[in-house]
């Protein structure tokens, strides 16, 4: 037994007997009271008149001998009490385990957590009046017994209060601290809805789109209404979930569906409620909220509590001035001022490209102008609600595993450890679009236990998100409508669909009808997507020209584009946009090729063939965007991503401070020629193409002069050949792996490679 504790220090083992206490600990209120008593008995000692035996005779009768006597008494009795419990086992065993773990043991098995702690709370203050009978009995006169002193406790009570010197105190601690107090009460209210279990309909079958994420979110409820499956095998109750994910994809739905499916109190916090203007409200609102919490917990074994746009509560680190994605894009599109189709007719990673070569220019541009709003200084500028916010509700979210409660104040008066607390159920869900904006301890195992992403939805969560919404209202839209709608809202959130269907209902009840049908739900979409048109006209010849400009996009794109189909084009003035041409992908893509960017490039060109081609060689200004697109993909094919006659790589450049440099600037500064190779022989092809459905562009043309705006339906009826009719036809390099005739020669052709070549040595040279 020696050597299996060797090298622990005694406060690594168990012990059986309490810890020993410290002499100076054992005496220091012995010695306090003694000085007291030596004061006030020494003061009153005068030999030969007053011995020391009359002075203690005399002191002790009073009732401050009496009152400190007593006290004596008692103290000496606990350090008795101690100094048995440290040598003796048996005895520290019997207060330890009979006494008060008999106790618990007894209470535990016959009263539920919520009754003990009403109990407790009437106990307690039954306590309080016991001791004031006593007190009042023994210091008044008027009271003869302590029934008396409870009998008459008002009118004792409002004599002492309504007396002058109290009285005096009262408004002086009014006038001085109760202004302060108010305040901070008021401040610390609100921001904290409660919404009881019979009060929440919402339910998982509500929840569209997100199945995936469902699917795990369902253990975690299972964990939550039978939490003693996993304790019982040393495991714990997953305490956290965080849902993060673009706005409106359903994560505060989420959360109120895990509410209505479990039977708990589902309690909200909204986003600005621990945003204050003073130091230390934002505290007590995080304190005042988990005192409900616990309360909650006890009464309905559980509750659930949602923190939306939990990014507000913010981090307790330095502001790092991290940009966001998409906003520097966002001025590079303003900088770049694209008066034709706001690079709409590109694929996405083209327009990404094109958008990052432009994104450094964008950065020197003008800061915004700061408004009122930004020059008020929130919280503490620590991020969210200010000092010490954060950092408290890190602290609640721990565990709460600080003891409370009347017992466990008597057994820590007696040296024994406190019982521990009752196990409060509180499932904490919170929900951002900003996930790099929380602070890393928030996100640690034990406070938030799982992270699940809730992103757009699939093309078959979109259709049944569309089958939901529709199902609300009349409509006339057949399951292949509905089909195809769902492959023509990429990335369209639970919200922007049903707000989608909310519009399209909006515009039959425009035309006097109560039913959506299939135009409705297109003009829905082109105004959600684009906005409402301007109210501005064109002049004969500049409407002309916008649509061959626009006609030129559209007839490039649908004939070189197969996996990318045109969704609308229009002429119509949208903000600084003249036209667009506006493209939807058909597949999910995780690379781009040489070929498509290619593609990109001659649509981009096809505005300036088209000009040329039917006004004489003469063009508009309008073909500025589109230059400086094609000329952006093209820099980047040449200098970034090796789709170019040199190998270098010049992503590896620096400017003068050590930063990298801009990939798309240098391959110009360096490769102008070969860049400028490319873009002719493209414009060559584009021209080419251009001319040999020259009768067709004049034809889409006249279309879009008349109504202004069409469909990519039009598009292929005009022109009379389905989407990229002419890359099927001219299929090459990786496109034409997806030729099913090229596919099936090539697979013919390594048949035939393999069973001529097996034995053969010519067969071998040639395999090699």
């Amino acid at each position: 037994m020696a050597g299996e504790h060797e090298g622990l220090s005694p406060d690594r083992i168990r012990r059986s007997t309490r810890r020993p206490t410290d002499t100076w600990d054992r005496i220091k209120i012995l010695v306090l009271l003694g000085v007291v008593v030596v004061a006030v008995v020494g003061n009153t000692v005068n030999p030969p008149f007053i011995t020391l035996g009359e002075a203690l005779a005399e002191f002790f009768g009073s009732t401050l001998g009496q009152v400190l006597g007593g006290l004596i008494v008692l103290e000496s009795l606990r350090q008795l009490h101690y100094l048995i419990s440290e040598r003796v086992s048996g005895y520290h065993r019997f207060w330890q385990e009979s006494v008060f773990g008999g106790f618990n043991r007894f209470v535990q098995a016959r009263f539920s957590p919520w009754t003990r702690f009403r109990v407790a709370r009437f106990v307690r203050w039954g306590f309080y009046l016991v001791v004031y009978a006593y007190v009042a009995d023994y210091f008044m006169a008027s009271v003869d017994s302590p029934w008396e002193a409870l009998v008459n406790a008002p009118r004792i009570i409002a004599g002492v209060v309504f007396s002058p010197v109290v009285l005096q105190g009262i408004a002086i601690l009014v006038f001085v601290v109760m202004q302060f107090v108010a305040i901070f009460w008021f401040l610390s209210r609100g921001g904290m809805d409660i919404v009881m279990p019979e009060e929440i309909e919402t339910r998982f079958s509500d929840v569209w789109g997100q199945d995936h994420v469902l699917r795990l979110i369902r253990e975690n409820i299972a964990f939550l209404e039978k939490p003693d499956e996993i304790e019982k095998k040393g495991g714990y109750i997953p305490g956290g979930i965080l849902l993060w994910g673009p706005p409106g994809t359903g994560k505060t739905l989420m959360a109120e569906a895990i509410a209505g499916e479990t039977g708990r109190p589902f309690v909200f916090v909204e986003p600005g409620a621990f945003m204050n203007m003073f130091f230390g409200v934002g505290i007590l609102k995080v304190k005042s909220l988990y005192r409900k919490l616990r309360k909650l917990s006890l009464r309905h074994g559980g509750v659930i509590v949602f923190f939306d746009e939990a990014d507000a509560l913010g981090s307790r680190g330095a502001l790092t001035g991290l940009r966001m994605p998409g906003t520097a894009h966002s001025a590079a599109v303003t900088a770049a001022g694209f008066a034709c189709n706001g690079l709409a007719y590109l694929s996405p990673p083209g327009r990404e490209a094109v958008l990052t070569a432009l994104a450094d220019d964008a950065s020197e541009a003008e800061p915004p102008r700061r408004t009122w709003r930004d020059r008020i200084i929130m919280g503490a500028g620590m991020g969210g609600g200010g000092m010490g916010t954060l950092q408290a509700l890190l602290t609640e979210m721990n565990g709460l595993t600080k003891p409370r409660g009347l017992m466990n104040r008597i057994r820590k008066l007696l040296g024994f450890k406190p019982k521990p607390p009752p196990k409060y159920r509180i499932l904490h869900i919170m929900a951002t679009n900003m996930p790099n904006a929380l602070d890393e301890a928030l996100l640690r195992p034990g406070r938030i236990d799982r992270i699940y992403k809730v992103g757009y939805p699939s093309k078959e969560g979109r259709k049944a998100t569309l089958e939901g919404y529709l199902a609300k209202v009349r409509h006339h839209l057949t399951p292949e409508q509905i089909d195809r709608l769902a492959t023509v809202t990429p990335y369209y959130s639970g919200a922007k669909i049903k707000d989608l269907v909310n519009e399209a209902l909006i515009q039959a009840i425009r035309d006097g009808r109560d039913a959506i049908t299939w135009d409705d739900v297109w003009k829905a979409k082109a105004l959600k997507e684009l906005g409402p048109p301007e109210d501005a006209e064109y002049i004969q010849r500049e409407r002309h020209a916008v649509a061959i400009h626009e006609a030129s996009h559209a007839v490039v794109a649908h004939l070189m584009r197969r996996h990318m189909a045109i969704d609308l084009v229009t002429i119509e003035r949208h903000g600084d946009t003249g036209g667009m041409v506006k493209n939807l992908l058909s597949e999910d893509r995780f690379t781009q090729w040489k070929s498509e960017f290619e593609t990109d490039i001659m649509v981009s060109l096809a505005s300036l063939a088209g000009e040329r081609m039917f006004f004489g060689g003469d063009n508009s200004s309008g073909v500025t965007g589109d230059l400086r697109s094609a000329t952006a993909v093209a820099a980047m094919m040449e200098g970034t991503w090796g789709m170019g006659d040199q190998l270098v790589s010049l992503t590896v450049e620096q400017t003068a401070l050590g930063q990298q440099a801009n990939p798309a600037a240098v391959a110009l500064e360096r490769r102008r020629d070969a860049i400028d190779a490319r873009l002719r022989e493209l414009y060559d092809q584009t021209w080419a193409l251009l001319e040999e459905y020259r009768d067709k562009v004049l034809l889409l043309a006249a279309v879009l002069e008349e109504r202004k705006t069409i469909s990519g339906d039009d598009v292929t009826e005009i022109l009379g050949v389905p989407p990229g009719e002419r890359t099927m036809k001219e299929a090459k390099g990786w496109l034409a792996v997806g030729d099913e005739e090229a596919e099936e020669r090539r697979l013919g052709a390594l048949r035939s490679l393999v069973s001529s070549g097996d034995g053969s040595e010519n067969g071998g040279e040639e395999r090699r």
